[in-house]
């Protein structure tokens, strides 16, 4: 219960996206890149110096191997397959897969696409912390941490094109709550099925790794760098080193 707590905990924080969104604005380009760092870095710190190792001791090398390709893999076919948005700006959005768009009409329906193809990838992540309860409710803990700081941002892109589109500020913030409600989904099957063995527990850790990292790389990095490369680089070392701090 305790776990699934920490998994809620994350999902609803791109309603915290949101919200910033209605009442604030888009963040300005140095606070967003500094913020897009630091959860790359905290990510990057969880998958390296906790997911890997753990994954290494309880199974093998060859399980770290597959269960980090796989769950780089299934990122990689959400990506290649789903449309959805990420902040190229602070304030504007870059809609991967544009071309399924085609024919939709309008940006309230794109938005619509755009809050499916954030939801389905909130899945994997969601896996990811179940697969970090699995080992300790430490590491389950931290991982949330990770990724409710990477949720915020994508709030930002569902409920963006929503308002746009002229949705009510309150429909936005239902639809970005529900994206988010996808991760304690992912926990709870990820609880169910890594339990079964000690091996699928590590593979389950290679595989959040997995994902995690390839968040980091294809997402968090490249987003924060386009926005003001110092503050990125200066998110992503502090989040590396309060990674490293809350995982040992």
């Amino acid at each position: 219960m305790q776990g699934m707590l920490y998994s809620l905990l994350a999902g609803t924080s791109t309603a915290l996206g949101a919200l910033i969104l209605v009442f604030f604005g888009a963040p300005g380009k140095r606070a967003m890149a500094a913020l897009l760092g630091f959860a790359g870095g905290i990510m990057i710190a969880v998958s390296v110096f906790e997911l890997m190792p753990e994954a290494l001791e309880l199974g093998s090398m060859p399980v770290l191997i597959v269960g980090f390709l796989l769950g780089c893999g299934m990122m990689y076919l959400l990506d290649l397959f789903m449309p959805h948005a990420h902040l190229s700006e602070s304030r504007h959005l870059t809609v991967e897969n544009a071309e399924r768009l085609h024919g939709v009409g309008g940006i309230r329906r794109t938005g619509y696409l755009v809050f499916a193809g954030i939801a389905l990838h909130n899945i994997p992540e969601g896996l990811a912390i179940g697969a970090g309860l699995e080992s300790s409710p430490e590491l389950g803990l931290s991982i949330a941490l990770a990724i409710a700081l990477h949720n915020i941002p994508e709030g930002l892109a569902v409920a963006g094109p929503l308002r746009a589109g002229g949705l009510s500020v309150w429909k936005a913030l239902l639809f970005t709550l529900g994206a988010g409600l996808m991760t304690p989904i992912g926990t709870a099957l990820g609880l169910l099925v890594f339990g079964l063995s000690e091996a699928l527990v590590a593979g389950s850790l290679a595989f959040a790794a997995g994902a995690m990292i390839y968040i980091v790389q294809d997402e968090l990095i490249p987003q924060a760098s386009g926005m003001h490369s110092h503050m990125a680089n200066a998110g992503l070392t502090a989040g590396l080193l309060v990674g490293l701090l809350v995982v040992h």
